[in-house]
């Protein structure tokens, strides 16, 4: 398990930190690009921003095959970064997706995939 970075006598980090992290994504919006590398993404538009979601995503798999659990922490930090970013470009809320995921609460995978309309 991987120790609170913070240190042991700091509490525990939980999931409210990424809704802080998009509050401070979206805050970046019109921000100067020369300053704030998330102000850079979001004004090289969602096709840049999607690109390096896809980047952190392989560099995420590659730690989880390598099996090194600092590297996969920081890759996994690097991803849900970059989908923030995502999210804030395409209008879409952490809450969004938070209450889909609730709708899934309970329902396996298997019964929740056929319940979508066919492609």
């Amino acid at each position: 398990m991987i120790q609170n970075p913070q240190g042991p006598d700091m509490a525990d980090p939980d999931a409210t930190a990424l809704d802080r992290l998009y509050a401070t994504v979206a805050s970046r919006r019109g921000a100067d690009p020369a300053t704030s590398y998330t102000a850079k993404l979001l004004a090289a538009g969602t096709a840049r921003i999607a690109k390096k979601l896809g980047e952190e995503a392989i560099e995420t798999v590659i730690e989880a095959i390598r099996r090194d659990p600092k590297a996969l922490v920081a890759e996994s930090a690097d991803l849900l970064y970059h989908l923030m970013v995502l999210w804030a470009d395409a209008g879409v809320a952490p809450t969004d997706v938070w209450a889909a995921l609730e709708k899934r609460q309970g329902m396996s995978g298997i019964a929740e995939k056929a319940s979508r309309p066919p492609a």
